[in-house]
């Protein structure tokens, strides 16, 4: 028989059994959902492994499981009316701005007094990356690029380029980057108008000849496939919600719907990166290669390099790949300096005829002249602040707890350093004063400036691209004279290779520099070379 309690449940889900349906899939969904929360719950919220909870600096507000993400990832207006709006808005919460991305959590260091106290002076508990399974890890064949690689993988790759710091190759090299300015200044003279693409040739040339042995000589194809290797990779740095909730790369292969482009886009770059290694790999191993980091670190049996054929072709190429696009960068801003602050030149000029002579009995600035024209090294440094290349740089993940004035961050916290408001610490910041530099340190880039990251994670290339933008900047202003040909927009550089960047005017200085230049691509024979390139361009 039917109880009365069941008969009467049994009227209640007759007349209600709709609604019970909806309750029931609401709990479902909200235990789903609640559930999620938890999984995804940025680092930062999380207890510490002692049980600590985190103390955090204040920050933007975010929504659950995204936390910013939406906003993080918003395109700007093209173009946009401030292309730092963001980054900027953060000046509000201090020298420290707390912001969770996805399950990361990000604390923005807005002065340079922080930079200094968390990623340099406490830099081995802050030496980490934060997983980003699409940009550090499909895109990067495995985690092969340096720049986002975990630190247990990054140290073995990290000891080979070392020895890009030692002096002793720094004379080597720096005799490869007299040589290249040469010929970009011969180009400069044959085809002013293609500047922009000159400072592109000489940035791959040098690194090229520096990581592989020998000058430049790739087609017009193979330095655009270069070129768009960088784009691709930097450009698509986070840009997929997996960098930032990278608990979505546990997933079963075949829940991984985003996997399949990705792959394509590393397939094409490890082509790409293959024709330009397997070359120089090969004589290497053949007896015949020149001198080069690849055969006289990377590869050389002393070095007891412990990667695979992979990972070297890896470390080699991202030499190239940095050391090119970044000169070519802050070469650019140079000349929009040029533009915008033609005071600084006039000063620069003049101190560079007071070391190399004037008009026919000048000579061109060589790399023995750097301690005598500290000048120019101000000027290197501020066109890196008043328009920085990179707005952030890659987050320094704390491998263990870190207590800092009262706040508590747990292991996995990431520090990002706010570039534009660091750039931006000092008096008028919007004007272009090489003067704010002149303080004893102006020939050492990294001093005061974080442009190159800091702490053990510096970038290793620092005092190459020291080097080279001294003796182009030198050399430039000695020689040619740069105008406005055509509106633009101070604010906004477009630093693609293809393309004028703005519009620009360049015109030797007089006939004395003209002599000068071609007298000296003579002797260092590159003439040719020259109008090759310009052929080509």
């Amino acid at each position: 028989m039917v109880s009365d309690a069941e008969q009467a449940a049994g009227a209640f889900y007759g007349d209600h059994g709709p609604l019970c349906v909806l309750a029931a899939a609401v709990t479902v969904l909200a235990s789903i959902f609640l559930a999620a929360i938890e999984y995804f719950k940025p680092v930062g919220k999380r207890r510490a492994k002692n049980g600590t909870l985190p103390k955090l600096p204040p920050g933007p507000a975010g929504v659950p499981i995204l936390g910013t993400l939406a906003t993080s990832l918003k395109r700007p207006p093209e173009p946009p009316s401030n292309p730092f709006q963001q980054l900027n808005s953060l000046a509000q919460y201090g020298e420290m701005a707390t912001v969770h991305i996805g399950s990361k959590t990000w604390i923005f260091l807005n002065s340079k007094r922080v930079v200094a106290e968390i990623i340099a002076k406490r830099g081995s508990a802050t030496n980490q990356r934060t997983p980003m399974p699409v940009s550090s890890g499909i895109i990067s064949h495995g985690d092969r690029r340096t720049v986002l690689m975990m630190q247990e993988d990054w140290a073995e790759p990290r000891r080979v380029m070392h020895s890009l710091l030692t002096g002793s190759q720094m004379r080597q090299y720096g005799e490869w980057q007299e040589l290249e300015s040469t010929q970009m200044m011969a180009e400069y003279l044959l085809k002013p108008e293609l500047w922009h693409r000159h400072h592109y040739r000489y940035a791959n040339s040098v690194v090229h000849r520096i990581a592989l042995g020998e000058r430049l000589a790739k087609s017009t194809r193979e330095l655009e496939d270069m070129q768009n290797c960088v784009n691709i990779f930097v450009g698509n740095i986070g840009t997929s919600i997996v960098d930032w909730l990278p608990e979505l790369a546990r997933l079963p292969r075949w829940l991984q719907p985003w996997r399949p482009h990705w792959e394509r886009l590393e397939q094409w770059n490890f082509r790409v990166y293959s024709e330009w290694w397997v070359p120089t790999r090969d004589k290497v191993l053949a007896g015949t290669a020149p001198p080069s980091f690849v055969r006289d670190t990377l590869l050389h049996p002393d070095t007891k390099y412990k990667g695979s054929d992979e990972d070297a072709m890896y470390v080699a190429m991202q030499l190239i790949e940095a050391g090119s696009d970044t000169t070519r960068e802050a070469l650019n801003i140079l000349v929009m300096a040029a533009l915008e602050y033609p005071e600084p030149f006039a000063k620069a000029r003049a101190e560079v005829d007071r070391v190399c002579g004037v008009g026919a009995e000048a000579r061109l600035p060589t790399l023995a002249d750097m301690d005598s024209l500290g000048y120019i090294g101000a000027m290197a440094k501020e066109g890196l602040r008043w328009h920085p290349i990179f707005n952030t740089t890659p987050d320094h993940a704390a491998s263990k707890d870190v207590e800092f004035e009262g706040y508590y961050f747990p292991t996995g916290v990431g520090f990002v350093i706010n570039q534009v408001l660091v750039c931006n610490e000092c008096e008028n910041p919007e004007a272009f004063v090489p003067e704010r530099w002149m303080d004893g340190h102006e020939l050492d880039i990294t001093h005061g400036l974080w442009q190159f990251g800091g702490g053990r994670r510096i970038c290793v290339g620092y005092r190459l691209a020291q080097r080279s933008l001294f003796i182009n900047i030198a050399r430039l202003v000695q020689s040619f004279n740069f105008e406005a040909n055509g509106p633009y927009n101070p604010k906004i550089l477009n630093l693609e290779s293809t393309g004028e960047p703005f519009p620009v005017k360049v015109s030797i200085r007089n006939e004395h520099y003209a002599k000068l230049i071609m007298a000296e691509a003579e002797k260092a024979g590159v003439v040719e070379d020259a109008k090759m390139a310009r052929d080509k361009l």
